[in-house]
């Protein structure tokens, strides 16, 4: 299998969940891979275990200068990019909307919203000296259907939801696609916040909000992204990809 063979991917957020399920599934498929996330020893440890086409390099998307040196650091190992996954997100504990303090809704918008325009600025130049390329962002169904609790996550991802298609629509004679998943929740490191806290009971809850009756997990988004930067999909830009077992119906 090779359906991303000779593309260079960079995934941040890529040291666990969502991320590292789709470092790991684009190199299977043939890609080398920049595993980019905060924490650089998973990281690390995540493009050790993937072999010789991949490189960890520790990231925080709130900084512009990190943004910039993860794509040198692309550039540099692999000389291009075809793939930005913007998989990197942060949210406010699921409660009253009023509780979030304002460094809380200042990360949520760094991190979950000013990164795409950031990574953005510097992607899309080297995409198209190469003639193309394909942005994705992990969104989620809280930008489509919000649940009570998440007010200020939410409208992070509704925002992403929208840059995607306003990007597409610009990018488009410049080849370069657009789309976004939107994930149900997953068994991520950022459910139990989510949920408000993770009990039994609160599972079972969110469990029941979806019609297949199971929430996501890394294999599910990553094969669903993995179709979306191929070119199986080159006729589908600004597409918001619902991953979610008919949570949005």
């Amino acid at each position: 299998m090779a359906r991303l063979k000779d593309k260079v991917a960079v995934v941040t957020g890529a040291a666990s969940g969502f991320g590292e399920g789709m470092a790991r599934r684009f190199a299977e498929e043939g890609a080398k891979v920049v595993v980019a996330d905060l924490n650089g020893k998973g990281a690390e440890r995540v493009a050790r275990e993937i072999g010789k086409q991949a490189v960890g390099v520790q990231t925080d998307v709130s900084q512009a200068s990190e943004i910039e040196e993860m794509a040198a650091t692309a550039m540099s190992a692999f000389g291009r990019i075809d793939i930005m996954v913007n998989n990197a997100g942060y949210t406010h504990r699921n409660g009253d909307m009023l509780a979030v303090d304002e460094e809380t809704f200042d990360l949520i918008t760094l991190v979950n919203m000013k990164a795409i325009y950031r990574t953005a600025r510097v992607v899309v130049p080297i995409m198209e000296k190469q003639g193309g390329g394909t942005i994705l962002t992990t969104a989620s169904t809280a930008g489509l259907r919000p649940r009570p609790g998440l007010t200020w996550y939410n409208a992070s991802k509704g925002w992403a939801i929208t840059a995607t298609k306003s990007m597409a629509v610009e990018l488009a004679p410049k080849k370069i696609r657009v789309n976004c998943l939107c994930p149900v929740a997953g068994e991520t490191g950022m459910l139990a916040q989510f949920m408000g806290e993770d009990t039994p009971e609160k599972r079972a809850l969110f469990r029941a909000s979806i019609p297949l009756g199971r929430l996501s997990t890394p294999l599910d988004i990553a094969n669903a992204a993995l179709y979306l930067v191929s070119d199986e999909a080159s006729l589908i830009t600004g597409v918001a990809f619902e991953v979610d077992g008919g949570r949005c119906i």
